[in-house]
């Protein structure tokens, strides 16, 4: 391992420990180490001549800053110190484990890491999983109190200046935060406000801490069987008494006295005579009475305060600051010396009246024995004078005899306050007690606190051994006995019989025993007898003891004085004659007398004086007095440790950085010193002598993954780990098999990490030199391209100097041969000319020789041509005719061969006919060849003219060439003259081009000026228009945030109350339940029924109980009043709310009423009703009373047959008049089904003719119509609207403006051609946006109509299930009827602005109106064949009645049973109500809230059928005009409501239930109220269903108040379902497998990230979603309420997930942003495929995605801090650099984040503006609205099922 580039460390006298680099490999022999420090200097370090023992190793960077320093894999001091330095000064954390060991740092700074939110964020967390913090030692050691059923116990050592106190307070406000209280006086505040108490009478200032506590304390806090605090215990040790009488220079007394001082002012303490603290003997001695930044006034504030919490009454609190005042008063009593040996007071003095009128005691009593004293001997009794001195000593020996028994008085009485009368089932204490000391001079004090230490030290080192043994053994490792240090011979040396302490009692009790004395016989007991105790070299009264931490050096002198701790008794008797109660009250126990006494609760108070003993002789103590101060002080130890061993420790070391208080100053010197002192690097020492590092074969698989080969891996984890490891690691002594884990020396780890970073390197050097050479390749690609274009451009630019050369040179040899030519051209002319003359005449004769020659030639050649064409022809023929004619005769002989055959088969009648058919062939033949031959001749023919025209071809070739020539001559003459018209046009386009150059620059500077001012008009337009809709939407944000506000504050109360309210109900409960015990033969009321009526009591009922106060009085049965003067502010603030939103609200009436008018106008039509419409509704109404007539007839016949005849009488005919009677009462059914379709159709037409506009206004659309739809469209936004019309209103007053700008009228048509532009752009715009938002909602309707089509289609389904067969008919044709209705209304609003398709839809309305007036018809002729038909049998049936009925007796007609007759229920002209008796209330509210199933209801009804059913009840109650009846029901429909979610509110499906339906019972309230911004969207239909009487826009209120407490009880189940799957599958999980590496960890093991069973994963998470989702879908839930459910859901996900990041230091790396922004993709994906997209939940990840963005960008130079600056602006500044602090790199080619760039980081965003709150609030939840929603389901249509139990419900 001593290898080059190795890093050791070497010890320093400045630092402790210096880092060095090996630059030579160490060879065994070697006797100096060649090293390189960091600084850059070489250094020869020797190593020792006997040890030999070579440098410790440096762990790997990857391993520094770990959480938990048994991690490291070289578990020694300098790793450690180096570890702890790290993680305190460059990542801020002051928290560090050290196997059980939780090592704080105190950082001298307020931090924001022990608010509520921190609390939350530990509690329930496994120790191991988040990052070292007290909070995760307290929820440890409470989850296991509550999982092993143990006490626990948390002991917190330090220095003082350590944070010990600091520590025990956090950990016990974790507990009261936590668990709670389990009664109702609030114990756990009580617990927490004992610490102002404690802190103000046992701590002080002192040179190394502000705010130090001067005694130790154990606090057990006692739990129940829930878990829940119940009370609490103290006990305290070694109270520093006398810095009540001295302190050293820049201390301070104790708190309490600086609090009274500084509230002397107060009236109350006018009477204690107070003043400056400078100006008291006791407060002034340390010189600093004042602590920077404490205001000891307010401190005094806050102790009163947590006095009266405990139950300290004012009598008392003023007697303890009456006693508190006396101390120190009796400090400035003065002593005037008389002569050596006596001294006396002088006579009035004022500091002593003052001590005798405050403590009520005798001036003179009091002044005599403060300078007299009293000595019994065995025959008499006699007083003596004392000296000034010993007078002193006695006066601060009473003060702090005082102070110790009321310190005890107090904590007794804190004890009472925190004592519990239930029974204690367990109880964790946290023990507060001194670290070990070592001054320059030590005394009897720092004896005790280091013999507390040394036994505190022992219980620590046995424990950690015995854990170690405990993991040994469980993973079946070999055991070996582990060496650590023992301090048992020490504690022996302390305590043993002949001990210190022994010997120290013994001299106590001699009568002339000294501290001198003490001393020798401890140097003849122990010197040289054992190692331990030594003797100072130039000492005799001191003493050496070797201490675990350290050797101390002990002074003798004044060790028996405080062992003893003398109080004269004369004094205490005058104490105890006092007239202050409470004073008596302190010296009442006679054991109390001595303060050496022990307490009842286990108190030791004990001397710290540092005030010189008086040399006069000690008088022996009474009987009482027999126990000294170390035997009470060693009793109250033992206790202690017997009350540790029985509870499972947990340890807190506190540590002190630095001796100046300065915030994150590390000084090394010290800390080591303290890790010495409090067993921290002992706890090194054990883990490192076995085997520190341990993993898990998964762990170990994950991690060294990359050192295996394919044929390695094995199946078996366990198996493949144990062959790799084999190979790895030679010396199989350096590592053990457990069961489920790998164990490893020390040291190992390390060098695995080094193999696996070679081989990484190795790959790493692979890829970079494959990335470096492709890089390489294409640069030199670049620059080859690159030198190829220079080359190219250089090349062009000589070869064109070359080709300008050549040019020059061309063009003077051409001006050369130009010159030259012209001299011989002349020459050349004249010398052509004439050879031209010769050669024309010449070449024509040449020319007209050889013409004649090759005319010859042809000619002969043609001859030739046809001489041997005919030659050639000829010799053909012949040879064809001779072929011809030896076919002819090969043919021949053939013929006659087959001619024999066939004469001799035609003798046989059987070939005759084959015979023929061979003639037929022959025959045949001899046709093929005479055609052949007639077409060789014809060939011949064709030949012989072809040649003709050959001829003929030749001589019309002579004739075009001659037409040629002639042409070619027309064609020169043509040019010349082509060229001179050229010429001319060339001129004439010259003249053209510079014509149209000039108009073209003309138009040109016209347009640039036209241009210029379109756009001076165009940005002074725009200018406006963004300023105003700036301003506009400044404002409408602001509005919307406010609203926002004041919604979240009026919620926030509303949850208030119901938490109050819900706290009554317990309590109302808990009083009857004490009730009922008390009597046990009383029965218990029943509590169903109980109403809350008095909660929704609105304005006029609070009148009426005003008015009526005995009117509401009731029994002692029914509930409390309520308490009203919450309720009464929260209708005060709702009411204000009302008005404010009101008047806003009149405030945009006001402003559209004048824009409303000219719509108006516009608007107005004609009312059309003509002859035919009055036509139809005249016969209308003489078919409706015709049909009443038939129906009052049939109703008739009907009741006479019932009275007359018994359904059970058997007689002829019945049969057919049962038969009869059905089809009669099914036929006028299904008429009046008819007739009610046609009446619903006649009326939708008439309203749909009434509702389409002319034709000719169709397109009449201006700027104030537009301006109209938008101002509606905006009606929550009226100062829009306002300043629109106001914009336009100045463009119509700026007409004569700019007309007097502009005269000449251009500017004037520009910008009006402008304005028309604008319009005409904005109405497109308008039409579009109107087309699109048409278009949007009729997709929305249809999807909801076929949601609800589906749903009416399930509720048919099941409700035809349950009726008879002859009813089933009936209530198909209802629905179908229901269903057509429906239709009718979806497509007057699909085509309500295409009056094409209305207009073809209403034809065929019409046509279909024509139908169903046919069937009308006839049904009617069929009514009145069936009347006469019922007519004749009723006669019939009547005859024949009445002869049965005359033989049939009474008593038959009694005794027969009666059959049932299957009645249909006749479903027509309902109106949506359901009536329902009164005394069927509570019957009606327990079937339909209490008992009902919400999930049959969500799968087999229509959804929100409770709330529907619920106000049709309501509906009824209002038609019968009962305020009574609807007060009731709403009453108990709330209050049912609660009940249920009282009763079931932990049930999701429950929850989503009932606001759901409670959402659609506002809706049907608010649709039906009347109002017309809610009857909009109803139809015709449901108008006249609304409600008439009343006016419940009050209950409205309440039952959005209800709404609103149900959404927040939602959110808090779907918060405690999600809360345990998010860390679980957003942080933990590897979604993608093996991005992450896991890093060693140490004793803490966190929870692995490979997904085991019952581990939640990321599709856990979305399941849940989903659930939740389709749960909410089902149960009908409004659309945009699901989205804020949605996006509240997202928010929990993303703050528990951040909160947790921020947390954690092993999720801070660059792999883990990539699992987190995976997964955020993927709930994004999610809300994609649920459609929302616009629920505002992608937005509530912001921080999470912008963390993980953070984690992943780069982190060096400025330019990435400004970039992270600008990405990150969703995080606060604290959350930014607390992500920074805790980036850890999981492998070591990731770098971690430099300081200075993090101080880059806060310097640039100092400036913003954010909270310094680090996480994020998780239990936030958004101000939930309810938008208005109303239902398109018709009331009348609705069906109870059976399965409800609703049967006492009539439809009416």
């Amino acid at each position: 391992m001593y290898v080059k580039y190795a890093r050791i460390w070497i010890p320093d006298p400045e630092v402790v420990w210096k880092s060095a680099e090996l630059l030579k490999n160490y060879k065994p022999g070697d006797k100096v180490l060649h090293l390189r420090l960091e600084d850059g200097k070489d250094l020869d370090y020797k190593l020792g001549p006997k040890s030999k023992e070579l440098p410790p190793l440096r762990n790997p960077d990857i391993l520094v800053g770990e959480n938990d320093l048994t991690a490291l894999s070289y578990l020694h001091e300098p790793a450690v110190l180096h570890n702890l330095k790290v993680r305190f000064i460059d990542s801020k954390l002051i928290y560090t484990y050290c196997g059980i060991v939780l090592v704080a740092i105190n950082p001298y700074e307020q931090l924001p890491i022990y608010g509520e939110d921190i609390i939350n964020a530990y509690s329930g967390q496994n120790m191991g999983d988040m990052d070292p913090h007290i909070f995760a030692v307290a929820e440890e050691a409470y989850k296991q109190m509550a999982r092993d059923e143990r006490n626990q116990s948390i002991i917190v050592s330090g220095e003082s200046g350590a944070g010990k106190t600091v520590s025990a307070k956090y950990a016990m406000r974790y507990f009261a935060t936590v668990s709670g209280s389990a009664s109702d006086a609030n114990v756990e505040e009580k617990v927490l406000a004992s610490n102002p108490i404690m802190e103000s009478i046992g701590n002080a200032k002192t040179t190394r801490n502000d705010n130090s506590s001067r005694f130790g304390k154990y606090i057990e806090i006692g739990f129940d069987k829930r878990y829940r605090i119940i009370g609490a215990n103290m006990r305290t040790y070694l109270l520093e008494k006398s810095r009540v009488v001295f302190q050293a220079e820049e201390e301070r007394n104790y708190h309490i006295f600086y609090q009274l001082c500084a509230s002397a002012a107060l009236p109350e303490f006018k009477t204690l005579r107070l003043g400056n603290a400078n100006y008291f003997h006791y407060t002034k001695q340390g010189g600093s009475p004042v602590i920077d930044g404490i205001d000891d006034a307010k401190e005094m504030t806050n102790t009163r305060r947590a006095c009266s919490l405990l139950g300290i009454i004012d009598s008392y609190q003023m007697g303890i600051f009456q006693i508190l005042a006396s101390i120190l008063h009796l400090g400035n009593v003065s002593f005037t010396s008389r002569d050596a040996d006596s001294c006396t007071i002088p006579p009035k003095h004022e500091p002593l009246s003052i001590f005798c009128d405050l403590m009520g005691v005798e001036y003179e009593q009091m002044a005599h024995w403060l300078c007299h004293r009293k000595l019994a001997t065995a025959t008499e009794t006699y007083i003596k004078p004392i000296s000034k001195l010993q007078a002193v000593n006695a006066r601060d020996a009473l003060a702090k005899h005082i102070y110790a028994n009321l310190f005890n008085w107090i904590v007794g009485h804190v004890n009472e306050a925190l004592h519990s009368t239930m029974k204690q089932h367990s109880f964790i204490g946290v023990l507060d007690i001194y670290g070990f000391e070592t001054f320059e001079i030590n005394s009897f004090e720092q004896f005790c606190i280091n013999y507390a230490n040394e036994k505190l030290q022992q219980q620590f080192n046995m424990h950690v051994f015995k854990l170690e043994q405990e993991e040994y053994m469980k993973e079946q490792i070999p055991w070996t006995l582990i060496d650590f240090y023992d301090n048992q011979p020490c504690i022996n040396l302390i305590e043993a019989k002949l001990g210190i302490l022994d010997l120290l009692d013994e001299e106590c009790k001699m009568p002339k025993g000294s501290d001198n004395s003490w001393a020798q016989k401890l140097y003849n007991t122990h010197l040289n007898k054992t190692s331990l105790f030594e003797k100072p070299r130039l000492s005799n009264k001191a003493f050496i003891i070797k201490h675990f931490a350290d050797k101390v050096e002990y002074q003798c002198e004044g060790f028996l004085e405080k062992n003893k701790d003398t109080v004269y008794e004369e004094q205490i008797q005058v104490l105890k004659s006092s007239k202050l109660k409470m004073l008596s009250e302190l010296f009442l126990d006679v054991k109390a007398i001595s303060p050496t006494s022990a307490t009842p609760s286990g108190r030791t108070p004990l001397s710290r004086t540092a005030v010189k003993p008086a040399k006069s002789k000690t008088v022996q103590a009474s009987k009482e007095h027999k126990k000294t101060v170390g035997h009470q002080f060693r009793n109250s130890l033992q206790l202690l440790m017997e009350t540790l061993n029985a509870t499972t420790p947990h340890y807190v070391r506190c540590i002190k950085p630095n001796d100046f208080k300065f915030p994150f100053m590390f000084d090394e010197k010290r800390t080591v010193q303290q890790l010495r002192a409090c067993g921290v690097l002992e706890t090194i020492r054990i883990s490192a002598a076995g085997f520190p590092s341990r993993w898990t074969y998964q762990e170990f698989f994950s991690r060294y993954r990359v050192l295996m080969k394919q044929k390695d891996v094995l199946g078996d984890r366990k198996q493949t780990c144990k062959n790799v490891l084999e190979k790895l690691i030679l010396d199989k002594d350096k590592y053990q098999f457990g069961k489920t884990k790998i164990f490893f020396r020390a040291g190992q780890v390390a060098y695995l990490e080094k193999i696996r970073s070679d081989k990484l390197r190795a790959a790493c050097v692979r890829i970079q030199k494959t990335i470096r050479g492709w890089l390489m390749r294409k640069k030199y690609l670049r620059m080859r391209k690159a030198a190829i274009t220079i080359q190219r451009y250089v090349r062009g630019y000589q070869a064109r100097c070359l080709a300008t050369f050549l040019r020059r040179t061309r063009a003077a040899l051409i001006i050369q041969k130009f010159q030259r030519m012209y001299t011989i051209r002349k020459r050349y002319r004249r010398t052509r000319a004439a050879t031209v003359v010769l050669q024309s005449y010449s070449r024509g004769y040449i020319a007209r020789k050889q013409y004649r020659k090759m005319l010859r030639e042809h000619k002969a050649t043609v001859i030739q041509k046809r001489v041997r064409g005919w030659l050639a022809r000829l010799r053909y023929h012949r040879a064809l005719e001779a072929i011809v004619y030896l076919q002819c005769c090969y043919r021949r002989m053939m013929a006659k061969r087959e001619l024999k055959k066939l004469k001799i088969e035609a003798r046989s009648v059987e070939h005759s006919k084959d015979s023929k058919s061979l003639l037929e062939k022959l025959t045949s033949l001899e046709v093929v060849y005479r055609s052949e031959t007639e077409k060789l001749k014809s060939d011949v023919e064709r030949l012989k003219t072809s040649e003709e025209e050959a001829k003929n071809a030749t001589n019309r070739v002579l004739s075009l060439q001659e037409e040629i020539t002639r042409l070619q001559k027309e064609l020169h003459q043509t040019q010349s003259e082509k060229k001179s018209i050229q010429d001319k046009a060339e001129v004439y386009k010259q003249e053209t081009d510079q014509l149209v150059l000039e108009l073209k620059d003309q138009n040109t500077l016209l347009k640039k000026e036209k241009d210029e001012l379109n756009h001076r008009i165009q940005d002074q337009a725009k200018e406006m228009t963004d300023a105003m809709e700036k301003r506009l939407m400044e404002e409408t944000k602001q509005l919307e945030l406010d609203l926002n506000d004041e919604r979240l504050r009026y919620q926030n109360l509303l949850n208030e109350f119901s938490r109050l309210e819900e706290r009554y109900d317990d309590l109302k409960d808990e009083m009857k339940l004490m009730v009922n015990i008390s009597k046990p033969g009383r029965k218990r009321t029943d509590s169903t029924h109980s109403s809350n009526e008095s909660e929704y009591t609105y304005s006029s009922e609070i009148t009426e109980a005003e008015e009526f106060p005995i009117r509401m009085e009731e029994p002692s049965e029914k509930k409390a009043p309520l308490d009203m003067s919450l309720f009464l502010k929260l209708q005060k603030r709702v009411t204000e709310l009302e008005q404010e939103k009101q008047s806003l609200q009149d405030e945009l009436d006001r402003k559209e009423e004048q824009v409303l008018r000219a719509k108006a106008k516009e608007e107005e039509r004609p009312q059309m009703r003509g002859a035919e419409l009055e036509y139809e509704s005249l016969k209308r109404q003489e078919l409706e009373s015709e049909n009443k007539k038939l129906k009052n007839e049939l109703n008739e016949l009907r009741k006479a047959l019932i009275e007359k005849s018994a359904p059970g009488v058997s007689a002829p005919g019945a049969p057919a008049y049962r038969v009869l009677l059905e089809q009669m009462t099914s036929v006028s059914e299904e008429l009046e089904v008819r007739k009610e379709e046609v009446l619903i159709l006649r009326s939708q037409l008439m309203s749909q003719k009434e509702a389409i506009p002319p034709k000719d206004d169709k397109n009449t659309m201006t700027d104030s119509t537009i301006l109209l739809e938008d101002v509606q469209k905006m009606k929550d936004k009226g100062e829009i609207a306002q300043a629109y019309i106001g914009l336009k209103e100045t463009n119509r007053s700026s007409l004569q403006d700019c007309h007097l700008l502009n005269e000449d009228g251009e500017l004037w048509l520009v910008y009006e051609g402008l304005k028309e532009a604008n319009r005409l752009l904005e109405s497109q715009l308008q039409t579009q946006k109107r087309s699109h938002d048409n278009e949007l909602e009729a997709l929305r309707g249809e999807i909801q109509g076929l949601k609800e089509e589906n749903n009416r289609q399930q509720q048919l389904l099941a409700q035809n299930l349950q009726l008879p067969p002859e009813a089933r008919i009936e209530a198909s044709l209802q629905h179908e009827i229901t269903r057509l209705t429906n239709e009718n209304l979806y497509y007057e609003e699909l085509y309500a602005d295409d009056p094409m398709k209305y207009q073809s839809y209403r034809i065929s309305l019409y046509k279909r109106m024509i139908d169903l007036m046919e069937q009308l018809e006839k049904q009617d002729k069929t009514v009145r064949k069936l009347k006469k038909q019922l007519k004749v049998f009723a006669k019939k049936i009547d005859e024949l009645e009445v002869g049965q009925m005359e033989n049939i007796s009474p008593g038959q007609i009694i005794d027969e049973p009666i059959h049932p007759v299957n009645i249909p229920r006749k479903e027509k002209d309902f109106q949506g109500m359901l009536e329902y008796k009164k005394e069927d209330e509570p019957k009606l509210v327990k079937n339909l809230i209490l008992d009902l199933k919400p999930r049959g209801v969500a799968v087999n009804l229509i959804p929100g059928l409770p709330a529907y059913i619920l106000f049709m009840c309501v509906r009824h109650a209002d038609y019968l005009n009962d305020d009574q009846k609807v007060r009731s029901l709403l009453t108990s429909t709330i209050n049912g409501i609660k009940k249920i979610l009282k009763k079931r509110g932990d049930d999701f499906e429950t929850v989503s239930f009932w606001l759901s339906n409670t959402c659609r019972f506002l809706h049907c309230l608010k649709q039906y109220s009347g109002e017309e911004g809610f009857m909009k969207h109803n139809t015709t239909r449901q108008n006249e269903h609304c409600l008439t009487n009343f006016d419940l826009a009050e209950y409205r209120q309440v039952l959005s108040d209800l709404a609103i407490q149900i959404y927040q009880q939602l959110v808090r189940v779907l918060e405690n379902i999600l809360q345990p799957m998010i860390v679980s599958g957003m942080l933990e999980h590897e979604t993608i497998q093996g991005v992450s590496g896991v890093k060693p960890t140490g004793l803490r093991k966190r929870t692995s990230s490979i997904a085991d069973e019952g581990t939640y994963t990321l599709d856990s998470i979305i399941r849940q979603l989903n659930t939740f989702h389709s749960i909410m879908c089902q149960h009908g839930m409004d659309p945009e309420l699901v989205k804020q459910v949605v996006k509240q859901m997202f928010y929990i996900i993303g703050a528990v997930t951040l909160n947790n990041l921020l947390l954690r230091k092993d999720m801070c790396s660059w792999s883990k942003g990539m699992q987190i922004r995976y997964n955020v993709s993927q709930l994004e994906e999610w809300l994609r495929d649920k459609n929302l997209m616009t629920s505002g939940a992608k937005e509530t990840l912001e921080p999470l995605i912008q963390a993980a963005q953070l984690l992943q960008v780069k982190k060096k130079t400025d330019e990435d801090a400004e970039a992270i600056c600008s990405m990150c602006n969703a995080l606060t500044t604290a959350q930014i650099v607390k992500v920074l602090n805790l980036y850890t790199p999981v492998n070591e080619f990731e770098e971690r984040v430099t300081v200075s760039f993090i101080r880059t980081i806060q310097m640039r965003m100092r400036d913003r503006k954010d909270s310094p709150q680090l996480l994020m609030d998780a239990k936030h939840i958004f101000p939930v609205t309810f938008p208005f929603n109303p239902s398109s389901l018709a009331l009348e249509t609705i069906q109870i099922p059976a399965s409800l139990g609703l049967g006492f419900l009539t439809r009416v």
